[in-house]
């Protein structure tokens, strides 16, 4: 049975990791850009706080019932094979306990300090990523990424939401600047990683397509990428602060991308997948820097 009394501290770092922590954190990092793009008021930063606690807790729950799912297949694969599922060190009725509390105590927090449409945005974003892309789409098409981008590209838009209980323009071009960035990302992974997902039976594109297809649309999507990045400049969202931090780290990926295409070389695909960790920390970091800047230089 499980309880609290059998949480020992062993026990709760392992379920701290079935949370994945460090992908929770980007992910609250944009959720929370996405809330200051939305408005300046100080006002609202107690509710906000809470807010974007309530989606990590609920992006928290959405990786244990990913882990829950996917054990037998990580436990193939270099990359997940010490997930706490995979060793033993927690049971799937520990990890589905686990996610239905952090779930539901991160949509109350929602619906208590943010509102309603935040609340369902953010539990169609649970159902989205843990059910449709983990249940469904990833083992069955090599799209499964483009498709359930979708779910991974919703951060800002619940933080926005979140604030004022409107989706408007702005949140879109948010959503859609992670959402073009996310293919290059996970191929750039799968590149490197193809092996794994080639034991563990999974149709990432290196895998059905190969990996000179797989570099070649990495590319595109790079192209793609840094038209979107240079939308909140267009439309006015942000300004020169923010283009030229957007400009100098597209300029990066695509440069990675291009010498990806034309080494072949697995170390390179890795070192694109790094960096484009970093770049989507930058580039909201470079949103909220420029509102920031614009917000200090209106005050004076």
């Amino acid at each position: 049975m499980f309880t609290l009394a059998l949480i020992t501290p062993s026990r709760a770092v392992e379920l701290w990791r079935l949370g994945k922590p460090r992908v929770v954190s980007l992910i609250v990092f944009c959720a929370a850009a996405g809330a200051l793009m939305a408005t300046p008021q100080w006002s609202a930063l107690p509710n906000v706080i809470l807010s974007l606690l309530g989606i990590a807790l609920v992006a928290m729950g959405a990786a244990a019932v990913n882990c829950l799912v996917e054990r037998d297949r990580d436990a193939v694969m270099r990359r997940t094979e010490r997930r706490p599922l995979v060793k033993g060190t927690l049971t799937p009725l520990e990890a589905g306990l686990y996610a239905a509390v952090l779930t539901l105590a991160g949509l109350a927090l929602l619906q208590t300090f943010a509102n309603s449409l935040a609340m369902w945005l953010t539990l169609g974003t649970f159902f989205g990523y843990a059910v449709v892309y983990t249940r469904w789409l990833k083992p069955a098409t090599p799209q499964n990424i483009v498709i359930g981008g979708a779910a991974g590209a919703m951060p800002p838009v619940l933080g926005w939401a979140a604030v004022t209980g409107t989706v408007p323009a702005e949140a879109a071009v948010l959503f859609l600047l992670i959402y073009t960035w996310t293919p290059p990302h996970f191929w750039a992974l799968a590149l490197y990683r193809q092996l794994d997902y080639q034991k563990a039976g999974l149709p990432m594109l290196p895998v059905t397509h190969g990996p000179a297809y797989t570099r070649q649309t990495i590319v595109l999507y790079a192209v793609m990428l840094y038209a979107v990045a240079l939308l909140p400049f267009v439309i006015g969202m942000s300004g020169w602060v923010y283009l030229a931090i957007a400009l100098w780290f597209n300029s990066g990926f695509l440069w990675r991308a291009i010498k990806l295409y034309r080494t072949a070389d697995e170390a390179v695909a890795r070192g694109l997948f790094l960096y484009s960790i970093r770049y989507l920390a930058w580039v909201f970091g470079a949103l909220v820097l420029d509102r920031v800047w614009t917000m200090a230089i209106t005050h004076f």
